[in-house]
């Protein structure tokens, strides 16, 4: 963890402002922890969702992107994208759906993702990809 802080801590620059409000849907605590701490080092505003609910959340909050797990409880996450993509008031968020299962990637596509992430991932895949969905 310290090295991670360490890292961080040098790629952040001080003068840099918001970037925006990025939602992580994910059911694995850690996860969520370390996504929170790599993307606000890297100034972006991280909202967290443990659990399926992610739909009627991101109505409210408003992102820029959406990185969402797809093995949750009771819930599969390519639905959800599914059902994002297919709701006017989501549809145009970016989602970047996180898995382990590398075989996953093609089911990802089909749901309507914009990327995929597999788990584990280096700090610099992440924003890398953040960044390029954003910049979009």
């Amino acid at each position: 963890m310290k090295k991670l802080m360490n890292a961080l801590q040098l790629q952040q620059s001080s003068t840099e402002i918001n970037k925006g409000t990025i939602v992580v849907a994910d059911d694995d605590p850690a996860i969520l922890d370390s996504l929170r701490m790599i993307l606000e080092f890297h100034n972006f505003t991280v909202e967290t969702i443990a659990d399926g609910i992610v739909i009627s959340k991101l109505e409210t909050l408003k992102p820029q992107l959406l990185l969402l797990d797809i093995s949750m409880p009771g819930v599969d996450g390519r639905d959800i994208c599914k059902k994002l993509k297919s709701v006017e008031a989501t549809k145009h968020i970016p989602v970047i759906m996180i898995s382990a299962n590398m075989e996953v990637q093609k089911s990802v596509k089909e749901a309507g993702a914009d990327d995929y992430l597999a788990k584990p991932f280096e700090m610099q895949d992440l924003i890398a990809k953040v960044n390029k969905h954003l910049s979009n």
